[in-house]
């Protein structure tokens, strides 16, 4: 079997708690090697493992593996239960200091699946209500959790990151669940507003977290894999969280109100797709209304399929690709604004300082130096890509960010032909 096909395959038998069939036909030990490649790409890894350890063609063929593997998912793993603790510790510290904390994606999102810990988090995302971002800080600082930039300006940042003594903990603060200055998807916004008013109670391991109502969880996912996808692209994971979040909560969506939050944005046949990807290859179980089954009758998901799985998760399986994202991000930016963009070297280099900032925060106190951070950018990018020249690597970057463009056009975000890129 390929290896992106026994990547469903597992993920698909995970999912449902069940064992992967043994008919997986046979596996070289490089196929093998490819998928726990692909695993790792897309922070699946201790849930892929955990599904094909016992296959006995894993067992002919993967023997060599298995050591490494094993011990690289027990860290992994591991180390996702002491966050854990560590997290719903922070969340009763903020309780306790009277701190509305919202818990978004994370947390929320393990406590889907059959085995929570195997669903890895590299950080824990927290919506706070703007007023209450300062109780926040003195909270978190109080807990023994520090800015992770401490030149970063906290109170123009609309989301601020804290990491404890040990680094083992890693959390966004989000005064807003998108960046206002993001001509691509800053509206966002506007859908959540009165969600710290909606947010429900959620129960893990015993202990009350604050999270989205399940409309705003399931809404903010799309989103989030909707902004992934407007740059690099996402990975499979999201769409397991997607798919999972549905199956739980479907029956606490206000459907209707999603498909026109969905339409208003123009990624409503985007998110038909991660439904139509959830049920045909990850085996979820939908229940779906008939508008919702209409459009993912029409949708064809394989587009999607094969970007997500090229792009690892949130499309940072290679330089070339994260960088195509500013041909991407200003295709929807332009046409919100009601003009055409071109696609070309200086776009993929040479950013604004509002698309700058997050990586070079001195550009908030001193705009002036945009140029010295391009400078920097240009030096990163060829550190980056080491075997090719500067104008090599933004060509591929150019390369893969027209097919996204096209990409954008089959799913209707964006109008359709338009030279301007080319």
């Amino acid at each position: 079997m390929e290896h992106n096909a026994l990547l469903l395959a597992a993920l698909r038998a995970h999912l449902a708690a069940v064992p992967l069939e043994a008919e997986t036909g046979p596996v070289s030990p490089e196929e093998w090697l490819r998928l726990f490649r692909l695993a790792q790409e897309h922070h699946v890894l201790p849930m892929v493992y955990e599904t094909v350890r016992t296959l006995p063609a894993f067992q002919e063929s993967g023997q060599a593996l298995i050591p490494g593997i094993r011990r690289e998912v027990f860290q992994a793993v591991a180390a996702q239960t002491q966050r854990t603790q560590q997290f719903l510790a922070v969340c009763q510290g903020l309780r306790a200091a009277s701190v509305k904390a919202v818990v978004v994606k994370g947390i929320h999102c393990r406590a889907l699946y059959p085995m929570p810990d195997h669903r890895v988090s590299m950080d824990e995302d927290v919506l706070v209500a703007p007023e209450q971002y300062e109780a926040c800080h003195q909270a978190l600082t109080g807990l023994g959790l520090t800015p992770a930039n401490p030149e970063e300006d906290r109170e123009a940042a609309f989301e601020v990151t804290y990491v404890n003594a040990s680094r083992t903990l890693c959390l966004e603060i989000h005064k807003s669940l998108f960046s206002d200055e993001s001509q691509a998807y800053g509206t966002l916004n506007r859908f959540f507003d009165g969600a710290m008013d909606r947010a429900a109670e959620l129960e893990v391991q015993g202990q009350p977290v604050w999270s989205l109502c399940p409309h705003d969880h399931l809404l903010y996912l799309i989103c989030h894999a909707f902004k992934h996808f407007l740059h690099g692209g996402f990975g499979i994971r999201q769409v397991c969280d997607i798919g999972l979040c549905a199956q739980r909560y479907g029956d606490q969506v206000d459907w209707s109100r999603l498909y026109d939050q969905c339409r208003a944005e123009r990624m409503e046949q985007f998110a038909a797709a991660l439904f139509a990807i959830g049920k045909q290859q990850l085996g979820l179980r939908l229940t779906l209304p008939a508008q919702w089954q209409a459009l993912c009758r029409e949708v064809n998901p394989g587009p999607m399929l094969a970007d997500l799985l090229s792009g690892g998760v949130y499309g940072g399986a290679d330089m070339s690709r994260k960088h195509s994202s500013n041909i991407t991000l200003s295709a929807v930016s332009d046409q919100k604004a009601g003009k055409t963009g071109k696609g070309s070297l200086l776009r993929t280099v040479f950013l604004p300082r509002s698309a700058m900032a997050g990586k070079y925060p001195y550009l908030n106190r001193w705009p002036v130096l945009l140029p010295v951070a391009w400078g920097q950018r240009i030096f990163h990018y060829l550190r980056e890509n080491r075997n090719q020249s500067v104008s090599g690597a933004a060509a591929e970057s150019i390369r893969l960010g027209r097919e996204r463009v096209e990409l954008l056009r089959q799913y209707g975000i964006l109008d359709g032909k338009d030279n301007s890129h080319d």
